[in-house]
């Protein structure tokens, strides 16, 4: 996976991001933490997170997987 700085940061986030905007709507909360694990395996830890809304399906699903594994960046 190739890297890059986050602005100044000394935060490396991965050149491919994983998107959420499914997560909720159109999987299962099991799909969405299959997707995540994928994801991580391969290096990503750039999720974006912009349609979530606190409360939403698409939010307890990643709150759910975050409290499962702490690798997230």
């Amino acid at each position: 996976m190739k890297y890059t700085k986050l602005g100044d940061s000394e935060l490396n986030v991965s050149k491919i991001c994983l998107g959420t905007m499914t997560f909720g709507d159109q999987n299962t909360e099991s799909e969405a933490h299959a997707q995540l694990d994928c994801a991580i395996e391969r290096g990503i830890n750039f999720i974006d997170t912009a349609e979530m809304l606190p409360g939403t399906a698409k939010s307890r699903n990643l709150y759910a997987y975050r409290d499962h594994s702490r690798q997230l960046a």
